[in-house]
Order: C-alpha cells, then sequence, then structure tokens
C-alpha cells in the first residue's frame, strides 16, 4: 500500500513516525521526494492539496478554513474535498471563475480568528463542529483532543459559541473523545450513537475475571464490542494472530463482536448502521427471554 494511500486512511494528515511504522523509511523519504506527501509543522505529514489549497487562499485573497484549516493544524478529517475550503467576508464578491476552484463560506473573521491566512485553531474547531456533518465534525474534535487540544478549552469554545449551529457545537464538543484512535473509530462512533439502545464508549478494558483487551467501542451493558478492522499495512502473522485470540477471547466469555471495514464505515454507513440495529435487537431479545441472566 503507497505512502499517499496509508495517508489518506488516516485521514490525511499523520506524523512521519506513523507513516514509516506503516510502510518504510525509504518510501516515505520518497513520497516526499516525490511531492506526493508533504511536509507541515510540527514533523506533521500530509496530502499535497495541504499546500495547494493554502496557495490558493493567498491567491485569492482568501482565508483557508474548515476541513483544510483542520489538516493545516495537524488534525486529522475523515474526509479532504475538492476543491478547497475557503472563507471570505460576506459582502466579498467572486467571479465564476473562482467560485468554480473553491468551497467557499462566508463569515465576519476578527484579527483574533485568522493566523498567517488559516482560522485559528479555535475558530477551526468551531467552523467544522457548526457546518460538517456529526461523522465529520467529531473526527476533527477527536483528532484535536489528541494532539493536545485541551477538553477543557473545547468545552468553553462551545459553551461561547453563538448563532446558528451553536447547539451542534456543544453537542459534537460534549462527545469529543482523545481516545478515538483516527477518523476510522470516529466514524464508526458517529453511526453507533445514531442507533436507540446502542450506548458505547472508545477504549473500554475487558476483563471477564482476566483482562481481554482494550476494543475499539464497548457496550458494556449489551456485551457489544465494534472493532474497526485494522488496515492491511497493520498486519503480519503475529498481529493475527493476536487480534484472533482476542476475537475467541471475548466471543467465548459471552461478548457479541461486530468487525467493520474501513471501506463500509466511510462509504456505507447505512448498512453499518442497520447492523448494529440488528445487534441490539438481537441482544435485547436474548437479555428478554425466559431465564436469561445479566
Amino acid at each position: 500500500m503507497s505512502v499517499s494511500v496509508v495517508l489518506t486512511l488516516l485521514g490525511g494528515v499523520a506524523t512521519r513516525s506513523q507513516l514509516i511504522a506503516a510502510t518504510s523509511r525509504a518510501e516515505v523519504d520518497q513520497a516526499v521526494a516525490a511531492g506526493e506527501v508533504v511536509m507541515l509543522a510540527r514533523g506533521r505529514c500530509a496530502l499535497p492539496q495541504a499546500d495547494t489549497s493554502l496557495a490558493l487562499a493567498h491567491e485569492l485573497s482568501a482565508v483557508l478554513s474548515h476541513r483544510h484549516a483542520a489538516v493545516h493544524w495537524g488534525w486529522a478529517v475523515k474526509v479532504l474535498p475538492e476543491p478547497p475550503d475557503i472563507t471570505v467576508a460576506r459582502n466579498r464578491h467572486l467571479s465564476d471563475a473562482q467560485v468554480a476552484r473553491v468551497r467557499v463560506h462566508r463569515a465576519m473573521l476578527s484579527g483574533d480568528d485568522v493566523t498567517d491566512g488559516v482560522t485559528s485553531r479555535d475558530r477551526t474547531l468551531v467552523d467544522c463542529l457548526r457546518n460538517l456533518p456529526l461523522d465529520q465534525a467529531l473526527a476533527i474534535a477527536d483528532s484535536a483532543l489528541r494532539d493536545g487540544f485541551s477538553h477543557r478549552r473545547l468545552a468553553a469554545l462551545a459553551r461561547d459559541t453563538r448563532g446558528p449551529g451553536a447547539a451542534q457545537v456543544r453537542h459534537v464538543a460534549g462527545l469529543a473523545c482523545v481516545e478515538a484512535a483516527n477518523p476510522f473509530e470516529s466514524v464508526l462512533r458517529a453511526i453507533a450513537l445514531a442507533v436507540g439502545g446502542l450506548s458505547v464508549r472508545p477504549q473500554v478494558p475487558i476483563y471477564d475475571p482476566d483482562f481481554l483487551g482494550r476494543p475499539d467501542l464497548v457496550d458494556e451493558d449489551l456485551r457489544i464490542v465494534l472493532e474497526a478492522d485494522s488496515f492491511e499495512w497493520h498486519g503480519g502473522r503475529a498481529v493475527l494472530a493476536r487480534d484472533a485470540r482476542r476475537y475467541h477471547a471475548l466471543v467465548v466469555s459471552g461478548w457479541l463482536v461486530l468487525r467493520f471495514s474501513w471501506e463500509d464505515v466511510m462509504h456505507r454507513p447505512q448498512l453499518v448502521r442497520e447492523t448494529l440495529v440488528a445487534a441490539v435487537a438481537r441482544r435485547t431479545k436474548a437479555a428478554c427471554a425466559p431465564g436469561a441472566t445479566a
């Protein structure tokens, strides 16, 4: 699997060490030299759109914002769309040719909202949580927390947000979790949140009675485990054997383990949701059956 594909699966941004672990040092060096990967600040690697989108925003005297600003700050996204996100003043006129090259957002930005042609970290988070679908917003909020953005600061931003979408900002901020490993897991959690009767938490250690593992998402009441199946490059026979042993131990102990592929979670969320609904119905029915024990 190429370095650029791995980087896409990781949300468009990753540390150099993450890419080397997934591929090799030589492959990463070759990808950077070929321009397939660009280096951001603090040793972060990104897809080349990170550079070209910023250059385009400067060309149009606009501000890079939303998902493209998130990647600029080193935060992973579910998807990095083309054309890039930019923000301009509400009364700013853009020609049809200019509009065709960008995804335009309009707002009145203060000096504190912009840093070197990019919306600030605070403004970027509020914009993303306010305007993006839940799965995309949650992926960015989770990534920001992993990157060191404090949950207290995020909560304060959400508390102080006003206007359209403020309720969604507070909702997503309340769901954001530093334990989510990547956008794949964040998006799976967003899908699960929409399933009635299912209440999952990320990275919950399971003891039954011995330690069985720390699955991606766990509903402790229904004893359901959701796994965002690792990408192929996480593999190797030793890892495969370890995962199989964990799966067997969970199933033997009475846990229902559901494993979802990246393609289904990212591109076929309705299929994933239907599976989760069926799983909840099955577990709930089993719990209500005569003679069932908790």
